[in-house]
């Protein structure tokens, strides 16, 4: 038992933290249980990250979006705060990282979905500012939700540190500038680049993929067009996805209403293409 609840297995494991699935023996209801441990000073801010985490959440209340029910404190002495669990929805499916998209028209309706999501964010003041395939998770009924709300903060916020998954960070992020909403734009495209083409878009981080070798605006490789490395991406989601990955974020679409609203025509798009081939098909992203 942790915390009152019963531990039936583990779901996985982050840098200072451990998620566990659980059941509430009174309810009957089953939760995913986020555990962060003070070990060491160096862990506290890990702590502060988990709390920033729940207080962003329980303001956002979409279905594209996991929620977190409650967090639970652990105090090693009067006001020293050395463990937290949260209680999140549990998110039956799998990740784009370990599944992703078949068809282009499947990929258009997952990562509309998850530009809807984001969009609700940012209007209640937020960025997610780690989007990357596994932090999508599609279920049975291609439902999409989006999760780990680790790196979110308030729009406009400088941190303290480069935070951000190499293959997937915007400049900004790497040049500790104002995380916005272009920000989620540039992950967001950089994770649709990957899914069509399994390659990833060159970052500010540099060859050794290092959060300390971070390189210049002005020196960053421009990424090859995705329908360069593969002939079959739709001609408007290369050209979407590279607007947004560009570099400078005036550059990119004006926000993820704009991202979702043109997946949506692409897919329709699509989806009109599908009908009229005398095989009923759909256009596979691989062969």
């Amino acid at each position: 038992m942790v915390e009152g609840f019963r531990v039936m297995s583990e779901l996985g494991k982050g840098a200072a933290s451990v998620i566990y699935l659980v059941q509430d023996p009174k309810s009957k209801q089953i939760w995913a249980l986020k555990h962060v441990a003070k070990v060491t000073e160096k862990d506290e801010r890990f702590l502060e990250q988990t709390e920033s985490e729940y207080n962003i959440a329980r303001q956002l209340d979409h279905p594209g979006l996991r929620r977190v029910d409650r967090m639970i404190k652990k105090k090693s002495g009067l006001l020293s705060v050395s463990e937290l669990f949260l209680v999140m929805e549990l998110v039956d499916g799998i990740s784009v990282d370990r599944s992703p998209p078949k068809t282009f028209e499947q990929a258009a309706e997952i990562f509309e979905s998850t530009a809807r999501a984001m969009a609700y964010m940012h209007a209640k003041g937020f960025v997610h500012a780690d989007m990357k395939p596994n932090n999508i998770i599609v279920d049975g009924a291609g439902n999409t939700k989006v999760i780990d709300l680790g790196q979110s903060c308030t729009v406009g916020t400088v941190k303290k540190r480069i935070q951000g998954t190499p293959d997937y960070i915007a400049p900004e992020q790497v040049h500790r500038r104002p995380i916005t909403e272009k920000t989620d734009v540039y992950n967001l495209g950089a994770t649709m680049y990957w899914a069509l083409t399994r390659k990833h878009v060159p970052t500010a981080l540099g060859k050794e993929d290092s959060l300390l070798g971070t390189v210049d605006d002005k020196l960053m490789i421009k990424p090859k067009r995705p329908i360069e490395l593969n002939a079959r991406v739709p001609e408007h989601f290369d050209k979407l996805i590279m607007e947004c990955v560009e570099i400078e974020p005036a550059m990119r679409p004006s926000g993820m209403n704009e991202v979702a609203d043109r997946l949506s025509v692409l897919r329709g798009k699509l989806l009109q293409e599908a009908t009229l081939r005398k095989s009923g098909s759909f256009r596979r992203v691989s062969q």
